[in-house]
Protein backbone atom coordinates (compact mmCIF):
# COMPACT_ATOMS: atom_id res chain seq x y z
CA UNK A 1 0.00 0.00 0.00
CA UNK A 2 1.44 3.58 -1.42
CA UNK A 3 1.78 6.23 0.86
CA UNK A 4 -0.03 9.11 0.41
CA UNK A 5 1.89 12.49 -0.39
CA UNK A 6 2.16 15.27 1.57
CA UNK A 7 0.65 18.63 -0.16
CA UNK A 8 2.68 20.63 -1.61
CA UNK A 9 3.22 24.06 0.34
CA UNK A 10 3.00 26.85 -0.99
CA UNK A 11 5.69 28.38 -3.03
CA UNK A 12 6.28 31.44 -1.37
CA UNK A 13 6.27 29.72 2.06
CA UNK A 14 8.40 27.07 0.70
CA UNK A 15 11.31 29.75 0.09
CA UNK A 16 10.79 31.28 3.29
CA UNK A 17 11.39 27.92 4.88
CA UNK A 18 14.49 26.86 2.35
CA UNK A 19 16.54 30.25 3.42
CA UNK A 20 15.47 29.91 7.65
CA UNK A 21 17.63 28.25 9.24
CA UNK A 22 16.35 25.33 10.90
CA UNK A 23 15.61 25.13 14.90
CA UNK A 24 15.38 21.78 16.11
CA UNK A 25 13.87 21.53 19.49
CA UNK A 26 16.25 19.89 21.54
CA UNK A 27 15.35 17.85 25.21
CA UNK A 28 13.04 20.14 27.18
CA UNK A 29 13.63 19.54 30.82
CA UNK A 30 10.20 19.06 31.84
CA UNK A 31 9.91 16.23 29.04
CA UNK A 32 6.76 18.24 27.69
CA UNK A 33 5.33 16.31 24.50
CA UNK A 34 5.77 18.80 21.13
CA UNK A 35 6.15 18.74 17.87
CA UNK A 36 8.80 20.43 15.75
CA UNK A 37 9.50 21.58 12.67
CA UNK A 38 10.85 24.28 10.61
CA UNK A 39 8.52 26.73 12.29
CA UNK A 40 9.55 25.79 15.09
CA UNK A 41 11.79 28.19 18.07
CA UNK A 42 12.29 25.15 20.62
CA UNK A 43 10.15 24.51 23.76
CA UNK A 44 10.47 27.75 25.88
CA UNK A 45 10.09 27.75 29.80
CA UNK A 46 11.12 29.39 33.00
CA UNK A 47 14.41 27.62 34.28
CA UNK A 48 13.54 25.01 36.68
CA UNK A 49 16.35 25.85 38.91
CA UNK A 50 17.66 28.83 38.91
CA UNK A 51 14.82 30.85 40.29
CA UNK A 52 13.80 33.32 42.77
CA UNK A 53 13.21 32.25 46.71
CA UNK A 54 9.74 32.44 46.72
CA UNK A 55 8.80 31.28 42.89
CA UNK A 56 6.57 28.10 42.62
CA UNK A 57 6.43 26.40 39.27
CA UNK A 58 3.73 24.44 37.83
CA UNK A 59 2.64 23.29 34.33
CA UNK A 60 5.57 22.27 33.18
CA UNK A 61 7.43 25.50 34.69
CA UNK A 62 5.24 28.09 32.64
CA UNK A 63 3.17 28.97 35.75
CA UNK A 64 5.12 30.97 38.22
CA UNK A 65 3.33 32.28 41.54
CA UNK A 66 4.95 34.51 44.18
CA UNK A 67 3.23 34.51 48.23
CA UNK A 68 1.24 37.55 48.09
CA UNK A 69 2.94 38.35 51.59
CA UNK A 70 5.94 39.80 50.16
CA UNK A 71 6.58 41.73 47.06
CA UNK A 72 10.19 40.57 46.15
CA UNK A 73 12.40 36.95 45.57
CA UNK A 74 10.88 36.32 42.35
CA UNK A 75 13.25 36.30 39.96
CA UNK A 76 12.85 33.71 36.90
CA UNK A 77 14.81 32.91 33.55
CA UNK A 78 13.88 31.38 30.44
CA UNK A 79 15.04 28.02 29.70
CA UNK A 80 17.26 28.56 26.56
CA UNK A 81 18.46 31.21 25.10
CA UNK A 82 16.02 33.71 22.80
CA UNK A 83 16.52 34.92 19.52
CA UNK A 84 16.23 38.27 18.65
CA UNK A 85 12.93 39.52 18.00
CA UNK A 86 11.67 36.50 19.42
CA UNK A 87 8.10 38.05 21.27
CA UNK A 88 7.80 36.77 24.41
CA UNK A 89 3.98 36.19 25.71
CA UNK A 90 2.81 36.84 29.07
CA UNK A 91 -0.71 36.54 31.29
CA UNK A 92 -0.69 37.83 34.33
CA UNK A 93 -2.65 35.24 36.49
CA UNK A 94 -3.03 37.30 39.73
CA UNK A 95 -2.29 40.32 40.90
CA UNK A 96 -2.72 42.58 44.34
CA UNK A 97 -3.25 45.70 45.62
CA UNK A 98 -0.81 45.98 48.35
CA UNK A 99 2.04 46.55 47.03
CA UNK A 100 3.48 49.19 45.02
CA UNK A 101 5.00 48.16 41.66
CA UNK A 102 4.75 44.97 39.21
CA UNK A 103 6.33 42.67 36.81
CA UNK A 104 9.96 44.12 35.58
CA UNK A 105 10.90 42.24 32.17
CA UNK A 106 14.30 42.16 30.36
CA UNK A 107 17.36 40.06 29.11
CA UNK A 108 20.50 39.00 30.26
CA UNK A 109 23.50 37.71 28.87
CA UNK A 110 24.69 35.52 31.93
CA UNK A 111 23.55 31.93 31.36
CA UNK A 112 21.34 30.49 34.25
CA UNK A 113 23.66 28.25 35.08
CA UNK A 114 26.42 30.80 35.72
CA UNK A 115 24.31 32.33 38.38
CA UNK A 116 25.05 31.75 42.49
CA UNK A 117 22.57 30.67 44.49
CA UNK A 118 20.30 32.56 46.20
CA UNK A 119 19.19 34.73 43.98
CA UNK A 120 19.20 38.76 44.80
CA UNK A 121 15.86 39.39 45.93
CA UNK A 122 15.10 42.50 43.07
CA UNK A 123 16.07 42.60 39.39
CA UNK A 124 16.10 46.48 39.75
CA UNK A 125 18.84 47.55 40.45
CA UNK A 126 20.51 44.29 42.40
CA UNK A 127 21.15 42.85 39.02
CA UNK A 128 20.96 45.79 36.46
CA UNK A 129 23.67 47.76 37.91
CA UNK A 130 25.93 44.74 37.01
CA UNK A 131 26.95 44.52 33.25
CA UNK A 132 24.89 42.09 31.01
CA UNK A 133 21.16 42.80 32.63
CA UNK A 134 18.70 44.84 31.00
CA UNK A 135 15.03 45.30 32.73
CA UNK A 136 12.36 47.99 32.88
CA UNK A 137 9.19 48.06 35.24
CA UNK A 138 5.87 47.33 33.59
CA UNK A 139 3.08 49.76 34.16
CA UNK A 140 0.96 48.68 37.04
CA UNK A 141 -2.08 49.33 34.89
CA UNK A 142 -0.61 46.78 32.42
CA UNK A 143 -0.49 44.21 35.12
CA UNK A 144 -3.99 43.16 36.40
CA UNK A 145 -5.34 39.43 36.22
CA UNK A 146 -6.12 38.25 32.50
CA UNK A 147 -3.69 40.96 30.89
CA UNK A 148 -1.38 39.71 28.15
CA UNK A 149 1.72 41.16 27.78
CA UNK A 150 4.85 41.18 24.70
CA UNK A 151 8.44 41.83 24.78
CA UNK A 152 11.32 41.62 23.02
CA UNK A 153 14.31 42.71 21.64
CA UNK A 154 15.14 44.54 18.50
CA UNK A 155 18.04 43.75 15.98
CA UNK A 156 19.28 47.30 17.16
CA UNK A 157 19.01 46.18 20.97
CA UNK A 158 16.10 47.73 21.96
CA UNK A 159 13.60 46.41 24.39
CA UNK A 160 10.14 46.41 23.05
CA UNK A 161 7.27 45.90 24.92
CA UNK A 162 3.41 45.21 23.36
CA UNK A 163 -0.06 45.63 25.67
CA UNK A 164 -3.42 46.46 25.59
CA UNK A 165 -2.95 46.81 21.40
CA UNK A 166 -0.06 49.74 22.29
CA UNK A 167 3.44 49.04 21.74
CA UNK A 168 6.34 50.75 23.43
CA UNK A 169 10.05 50.85 23.64
CA UNK A 170 11.35 49.75 27.61
CA UNK A 171 14.98 50.39 26.74
CA UNK A 172 18.20 50.41 24.52
CA UNK A 173 21.40 49.43 24.96
CA UNK A 174 21.11 45.77 24.86
CA UNK A 175 24.38 43.74 23.94
CA UNK A 176 23.67 41.12 20.95
CA UNK A 177 27.04 39.79 20.36
CA UNK A 178 26.50 37.39 23.35
CA UNK A 179 23.14 35.02 23.63
CA UNK A 180 20.36 36.55 25.54
CA UNK A 181 18.15 34.76 28.22
CA UNK A 182 14.79 35.97 29.09
CA UNK A 183 14.95 37.93 32.65
CA UNK A 184 11.30 38.34 34.72
CA UNK A 185 10.82 39.80 37.88
CA UNK A 186 7.56 38.93 39.49
CA UNK A 187 7.61 41.74 41.41
CA UNK A 188 5.09 44.17 43.51
CA UNK A 189 1.60 43.29 42.59
CA UNK A 190 1.89 41.03 39.96
CA UNK A 191 2.43 37.51 41.91
CA UNK A 192 1.65 34.84 39.37
CA UNK A 193 2.19 34.53 35.73
CA UNK A 194 1.70 32.39 32.54
CA UNK A 195 4.16 31.93 30.36
CA UNK A 196 2.44 31.57 27.26
CA UNK A 197 5.13 31.06 24.56
CA UNK A 198 6.62 33.03 21.96
CA UNK A 199 7.21 33.95 18.30
CA UNK A 200 8.94 35.19 15.80
CA UNK A 201 6.82 37.03 12.79
CA UNK A 202 8.62 36.95 9.16
CA UNK A 203 7.25 38.21 6.00
CA UNK A 204 5.78 34.93 5.21
CA UNK A 205 4.99 33.02 7.79
CA UNK A 206 5.81 33.08 11.89
CA UNK A 207 8.15 30.63 13.65
CA UNK A 208 6.52 29.78 17.30
CA UNK A 209 7.85 27.99 20.25
CA UNK A 210 6.65 24.89 21.69
CA UNK A 211 4.89 22.97 22.86
CA UNK A 212 1.01 25.00 22.79
CA UNK A 213 -0.31 26.35 25.91
CA UNK A 214 -2.67 24.27 27.70
CA UNK A 215 -5.27 26.73 28.91
CA UNK A 216 -5.36 27.61 32.51
CA UNK A 217 -8.80 28.45 34.18
CA UNK A 218 -8.65 31.39 36.27
CA UNK A 219 -11.58 33.41 37.88
CA UNK A 220 -12.21 36.73 35.84
CA UNK A 221 -9.55 35.92 33.07
CA UNK A 222 -10.37 35.73 29.56
CA UNK A 223 -8.24 34.90 26.64
CA UNK A 224 -6.69 38.32 24.65
CA UNK A 225 -7.60 37.67 20.97
CA UNK A 226 -5.58 40.61 20.23
CA UNK A 227 -2.35 38.45 20.12
CA UNK A 228 -4.50 35.79 17.92
CA UNK A 229 -2.14 35.09 15.01
CA UNK A 230 -3.98 33.70 11.68
CA UNK A 231 -1.80 32.93 9.05
CA UNK A 232 -4.43 30.89 7.20
CA UNK A 233 -5.89 34.16 5.30
CA UNK A 234 -2.89 34.56 3.33
CA UNK A 235 -3.17 33.80 -0.21
CA UNK A 236 -1.47 32.28 -3.03
CA UNK A 237 -0.62 35.59 -4.18
CA UNK A 238 0.39 37.82 -0.74
CA UNK A 239 4.31 38.28 -0.35
CA UNK A 240 3.41 40.58 2.59
CA UNK A 241 2.14 39.79 5.99
CA UNK A 242 -0.82 41.05 7.63
CA UNK A 243 1.39 40.72 11.51
CA UNK A 244 4.53 41.92 10.41
CA UNK A 245 5.79 45.24 11.24
CA UNK A 246 7.53 47.58 8.51
CA UNK A 247 11.52 48.03 9.53
CA UNK A 248 12.78 50.95 11.73
CA UNK A 249 16.01 52.66 11.21
CA UNK A 250 16.78 50.96 14.43
CA UNK A 251 15.29 47.45 13.57
CA UNK A 252 16.89 46.94 9.99
CA UNK A 253 16.77 42.81 10.41
CA UNK A 254 16.23 40.94 6.84
CA UNK A 255 12.37 40.65 6.56
CA UNK A 256 12.93 36.99 4.82
CA UNK A 257 15.97 35.86 6.89
CA UNK A 258 15.27 37.60 10.29
CA UNK A 259 18.66 36.98 11.03
CA UNK A 260 21.21 39.51 9.14
CA UNK A 261 21.23 43.50 8.49
CA UNK A 262 18.94 44.57 5.90
CA UNK A 263 21.66 45.98 3.84
CA UNK A 264 19.90 46.16 0.60
CA UNK A 265 18.45 49.18 -0.51
CA UNK A 266 15.86 48.34 -3.64
CA UNK A 267 14.69 50.88 -5.85
CA UNK A 268 11.44 52.12 -4.33
CA UNK A 269 13.68 52.55 -1.09
CA UNK A 270 12.91 50.06 0.91
CA UNK A 271 16.10 48.63 3.03
CA UNK A 272 14.52 45.10 3.99
CA UNK A 273 16.67 42.49 2.49
CA UNK A 274 20.08 41.52 3.46
CA UNK A 275 22.81 40.38 0.68
CA UNK A 276 22.04 36.57 0.95
CA UNK A 277 18.43 36.79 0.56
CA UNK A 278 18.34 39.46 -2.24
CA UNK A 279 19.52 37.46 -4.93
CA UNK A 280 17.33 34.39 -4.70
CA UNK A 281 14.58 36.57 -3.22
CA UNK A 282 14.55 38.58 -6.90
CA UNK A 283 14.79 35.15 -9.06
CA UNK A 284 11.64 34.20 -7.46
CA UNK A 285 9.36 37.60 -7.16
CA UNK A 286 11.30 40.48 -8.38
CA UNK A 287 8.97 43.05 -6.51
CA UNK A 288 9.83 44.46 -2.91
CA UNK A 289 8.55 42.23 -0.18
CA UNK A 290 7.17 45.40 1.22
CA UNK A 291 5.21 47.27 -1.40
CA UNK A 292 5.16 45.36 -4.30
CA UNK A 293 6.94 47.58 -6.32
CA UNK A 294 9.48 45.91 -9.46
CA UNK A 295 12.97 45.45 -8.40
CA UNK A 296 14.97 46.08 -11.59
CA UNK A 297 17.69 44.02 -12.89
CA UNK A 298 20.56 45.83 -11.72
CA UNK A 299 21.76 44.65 -8.02
CA UNK A 300 20.72 46.32 -5.36
CA UNK A 301 22.50 49.45 -3.52
CA UNK A 302 24.64 48.34 -0.50
CA UNK A 303 23.51 51.20 2.22
CA UNK A 304 26.33 52.50 4.29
Amino acid sequence: MSRASPKTPKKRFAFCFKIMNKTSCKNFESKMPHRCGLKCLGPLAFHHEVRGRKIKLTHGCRLAERPTVTFQNGLLFSNRTVKIQERISLMVQNNVPNWHGAIRVGFTNVPPSARTLPLPSIAIPNLTASPGHWAAPVDESECRAGSMLQFWVSAGGNIYMAANNRRKKLLSGVDLSQPLWAMIDLYGQTCAILLLGSEKRGLLCTRKSCPPPEPLSSPGVKNNPSFKLDVSTFGDDCISCLNMEIPTESDLSCVVCMVREASMALPCAHRCLCGHCYQRYRQEFNTCPLCRHSISSRRGSVSP
